[in-house]
């Protein structure tokens, strides 16, 4: 088994072809409320306890940085890092890949900041309502090996098996 160490944590190769043995996210901002605001609904109160439990780190940097700014993200923030379930990138490296992605292709959405942080975090689910950024995080062009997967709640709100089978998965980053 080999080992990596990366900004202070000890990370363990899994034995197959993509990533390692937990899951990389990206909270859209459009939905931080879901994930830490305090009237969570079903689907958001799953994903953050699988955030919590350790079996998905979420991936900020950049832009989305500063989209995040809300209080109750902010003091989880900083507890979270502490515990190894929030990876931080440079915004600089983020702003840079974000300026070579808008001169290389029409984008449907205007969040080219958050395709950019998934091409460096290796982060391959969004938790997102933006049905644009939706299109560009699914197509290969942006994300592949393994292609962006979508944890969306636009159509309910509840806990459906799709996003259970999502939260189950742990083949969701390329680091």
């Amino acid at each position: 088994m080999r080992l990596r160490v990366t900004a202070g944590f000890l990370w363990k190769k899994r034995k197959g072809p993509w990533g390692y043995s937990f899951m990389c996210a990206i909270i859209d901002a459009n939905i931080a409320h879901e994930v830490f605001g305090t009237e969570r609904p079903p689907a958001g109160d799953a994903f953050f306890n699988r955030v919590n439990q350790g079996g998905i780190r979420l991936v900020v940097g950049g832009k989305l940085r500063c989209e995040l700014a809300s209080r109750e993200f902010q003091a989880w923030a900083l507890q979270a890092q502490l515990a190894g379930t929030l990876l931080s990138f440079s915004d600089d490296r983020i702003q840079a890949r974000e300026q070579e992605l808008q001169a290389s292709g029409p984008f449907k959405s205007n969040d080219v900041h958050i395709l950019a942080l998934a091409q460096i975090s290796g982060a391959r689910l969004l938790y997102s309502n933006d049905q644009n950024l939706h299109q560009d995080f699914k197509n290969s062009r942006w994300i592949a090996g393994p292609r962006g997967r979508i944890y969306s709640t636009l159509r309910t709100k509840e806990l459906t098996p799709g996003h259970k089978r999502l939260l189950g998965q742990r083949n969701l980053c390329r680091a």
